[in-house]
């Protein structure tokens, strides 16, 4: 059984696509506590490791999945937008423009702990404002990293990605693959169905 520190039903939907157990319970990390030192990567990658020790600390004895996502253009970071306006104003900035996803995930034991962080690029269309209120009135940005997804229709605002489409959900499978090996995990092991 693994416990996936997280309240993202991406990542939930993610994990499923393999026939692994695993219980949902969000870490309650304050995460808006680790400063932005400048690097994305290691910023995601020390908020994924907090998490999953806060989480450590009420289930000590289980395998514990934690994940981070940012999104930073021109070294400045897009975390998950306070509101439909911060929203709008992330959007705008992006359009456009060629940014980058940064995950970084952690999975932790009572005994041990590996992080790592994976990088995509994402080119936005450019967007007008009335195109940004029309995606925002279906896609919700407000627990999304630079206010956009990149799932179903919310695709339609990218014109191109290079790197790994599920790391920009925010669970990157190879990374996630590699990580699980250390406590025994193969994920070639635990196909689900395929659709």
């Amino acid at each position: 059984m693994i416990i996936l520190g997280s309240q993202s039903p991406r990542r939930r939907e993610i994990l499923s696509f393999f026939s692994i157990p695993f219980r949902q319970i969000s870490s309650d990390f304050d995460e808006d506590s680790i400063p932005f030192k400048g690097d994305p990567r290691a910023f995601v990658q020390k908020i994924a490791q907090e998490k999953a020790n806060k989480l450590l600390k009420q289930y000590p004895n289980e395998i514990i999945l934690t994940a981070d996502t940012t999104v930073a253009l021109d070294g400045r970071l897009f975390q998950k937008p306070a509101s439909l306006s911060e929203a709008k104003e992330m959007l705008l900035t992006l359009s456009g423009q060629t940014h980058q996803v940064f995950s970084g995930v952690c999975v932790t034991t009572g005994a041990s702990s590996w992080v790592e962080s994976e990088t995509s690029q994402v080119e936005l269309h450019k967007l007008t404002e009335n195109q940004i209120d029309t995606y925002h009135k279906t896609i919700f940005p407000l627990d999304k990293a630079g206010g956009y997804a990149i799932q179903q229709n919310g695709s339609i605002i990218v014109k191109r990605i290079e790197g790994c489409y599920y790391n920009i959900m925010g669970l990157p499978l190879a990374t996630l693959r590699r990580l699980l090996l250390h406590v025994g995990i193969d994920l070639w092991n635990h196909f689900s169905k395929a659709l």
